[in-house]
């Protein structure tokens, strides 16, 4: 199937059942999120396990869980993992976030996601892409609620999201006790808006550290900057 393969360096990614294919804004993440040596990772709607992946690869000594409430996305995200280098510090549970936090009784001390964002009048006759892309399933509240109960006192939640629900979750956060301490905006071009952004959340307060990265040089050539992040994992670079 056309598309069915995305090979990294150091692992490939079948998508051919997952309605949300691999994109910048999981690879951005995954290549950018988390700071230190965390040991335990979770990964909120994973998706073809693309994010819990870079994360094995960039944090070797990490045990990481990715859940994903589409069983066909789920299945295809843990043979993703049966094949990769990393099948024992991966697992994919097919489980909504919101029976997850209920139910799971440790504490994570990174948390990632790259969760749906897209209003209700946008959706679409595919049902598979309305719950990869719509927060109908998994609303900002139910999302922050459940960061709350799963993050361990020092620990942090990365998350990418356009910038007009980034500042939507941000203050129900706030208003949970857990605040902004780092932010990646990511343009396509210089000069050229705010297309995605990406937080890092914690319960301590600090100057938040700010940063900025564009796609392409105004050349439409990659930026310095964006293969530099990359390197480790885009085949191109």
């Amino acid at each position: 199937m056309k598309n069915s393969t995305f090979n990294f360096k150091q692992f490939a990614v079948q998508q051919d059942r997952c309605a949300m294919k691999i994109s910048t804004d999981g690879v951005v993440l995954g290549a950018f999120a988390g700071r230190g040596y965390p040991k335990n990772i979770l990964d909120i709607g994973t998706g073809t396990g693309v994010i819990s992946l870079m994360l094995a690869q960039r944090f070797p000594e990490a045990m990481i869980t990715g859940i994903e409430i589409d069983k066909d996305a789920s299945e295809q995200a843990t043979e993703n993992v049966r094949q990769s280098p990393w099948p024992d510090r991966v697992k994919i549970l097919h489980q909504s976030f919101q029976e997850f936090q209920k139910q799971h009784q440790g504490k994570f001390d990174l948390i990632v996601s790259n969760p749906p964002y897209f209003p209700k009048h946008l959706l679409s006759p595919d049902l598979k892409r309305n719950l990869a892309l719509h927060n109908d399933s998994l609303t900002f509240g139910e999302l922050a609620k459940g960061i709350g109960r799963l993050m361990e006192q020092n620990g942090h939640f990365w998350l990418i999201l356009p910038p007009d629900q980034m500042k939507t979750i941000n203050k129900i956060l706030e208003f949970s006790g857990i605040h902004t301490i780092e932010k990646l905006d990511l343009r396509d071009k210089p000069n050229k808006n705010i297309i995605r952004t990406i937080h890092a959340f914690s319960y301590s307060k600090y100057e938040i550290k700010k940063s900025d990265i564009h796609i392409k040089a105004e050349s439409g050539d990659y930026s310095k900057e964006y293969s530099e992040l990359l390197k480790d994992f885009l085949t191109i670079f």
